[in-house]
C-alpha cells in the first residue's frame, strides 16, 4: 500500500461533504415557487446516493489546490447534481425507463404526478445555470456554464439518452455502446472533475490532466456497473452492454485499465488523492 492510499481515506473525506452540499442544493428553491412544488422539488434531493459529481467536481479542485472549497467550488459540485438529478426525475418517466421507484422510495412522477416531474426536472436543470451565474470572477462562471451546457445537452447526455431509446435505431456493437455511455454517462462526469478544476483556477494543463482523468473514469464508472449488472446484462433479452459484448472477465479487465489511465492522468497534480480514490472505488465496488 502505498503512502497515499495509507492516509487517505475516502469516506470519512465525503461524509461531511455530502452533509454539508443538500443544503447547498436545496437553497435555490427555498423562496419564489408555489409550496407544493417546492416540495416537489426538493424531493428528489433528499434520496442521498453517493454523490459521486459533486464528489468529483470537489476532488477535482482538491486536485489543483484547493484544500478548503469556496464558493465557487462549491457551485460546480451544486450545478453537476442539480444536473444530475434533473436527468434522474426525467429518466423515471412512463415516456423513458418507466420506473416507479428510486433509490427506495417512490419516483417523483409517482409521489407527485407526471407533469409535476416533468416541471421539476425542468426546474433543477435550470437552477443548476442560476448556481453558476453567481460565480466570481464571471470569466470563471462563464467558462463553467460552457462545460456544462455541453457535458448536459444535446451533445452531451441529453445527446447520449437519445441514442440509448434508439433514436438513430437499436445499439448493436461497442462502438455503438461506447458512443452512448461517452454522452450519456460520461460527458457529465468529466465536467463534474474539469469544472472543479476550473473553479479552483487551475493552469490550463490541469484542466487537461482532469480532463483525461473525466473521460477515463466515465467509462470505468460503465464498465463497472455493467459488471455488476451481469446477471441481467448477459441475459439475451438484457440491455445492450459491455458484458454481453465482451464478456465478464474482459469488461473488467477493461474497467481497471481505464481506472489505471485515470490514476496516472493526475498523478502530477498537487493533490490528486480524493480523484484516486474516487476512481478506485468506481472500480472496485463489488462485483
Amino acid at each position: 500500500m502505498t503512502p497515499e492510499r495509507a492516509q487517505f481515506q475516502l469516506e470519512p473525506w465525503a461524509v461531511p461533504l455530502r452533509a454539508a452540499l443538500l443544503p447547498k442544493l436545496t437553497a435555490p428553491f427555498s423562496t419564489g415557487f408555489p409550496p407544493g412544488f417546492v416540495d416537489a422539488c426538493v424531493y428528489p434531493l433528499q434520496t442521498g446516493g453517493k454523490r459521486v459529481r459533486p464528489l468529483l467536481a470537489l476532488a477535482g479542485a482538491r486536485a489543483c489546490g484547493a484544500v478548503e472549497p469556496g464558493p465557487a467550488v462549491w457551485a460546480a459540485a451544486v450545478a453537476v447534481e442539480l444536473v444530475h438529478t434533473y436527468s434522474l426525475v426525467h429518466d423515471d418517466l412512463p415516456a423513458m425507463d418507466d420506473d416507479d421507484m428510486r433509490r427506495g422510495r417512490p419516483a417523483v412522477h409517482k409521489a407527485f404526478g407526471e407533469a409535476t416531474a416533468i416541471l421539476v426536472g425542468d426546474a433543477l436543470l435550470t437552477g443548476a445555470f442560476e448556481v453558476l451565474s453567481s460565480v466570481s470572477p464571471p470569466a470563471t462562471g462563464l467558462a463553467m456554464v460552457a462545460q456544462l451546457a455541453v457535458a448536459s445537452g444535446h451533445q452531451g447526455m441529453v445527446g447520449g439518452q437519445a441514442l440509448d431509446i434508439g433514436v438513430d435505431g437499436p445499439v448493436r456493437d461497442e462502438q455503438g455502446l461506447m458512443q452512448v455511455h461517452r454522452a450519456k454517462t460520461g460527458a457529465l462526469i468529466r465536467a463534474s472533475v474539469v469544472m472543479g478544476g476550473m473553479a479552483a483556477s487551475a493552469s490550463p494543463d490541469q484542466v487537461a490532466a482532469l480532463r483525461t482523468y473525466g473521460e477515463a473514469v466515465g467509462l470505468a464508472f460503465q464498465l463497472a456497473d455493467d459488471v455488476l449488472d451481469k446477471d441481467e446484462d448477459v441475459a439475451d433479452d438484457g440491455p445492450p452492454s459491455y458484458v454481453r459484448l465482451l464478456g465478464v472477465d474482459e469488461t473488467l479487465r477493461r474497467a481497471c485499465a481505464e481506472r489505471d489511465r485515470a490514476l496516472d492522468a493526475v498523478a502530477g497534480l498537487p493533490r490528486p488523492d480524493a480523484l484516486h480514490a474516487i476512481a478506485r472505488f468506481i472500480v472496485d465496488r463489488d462485483h
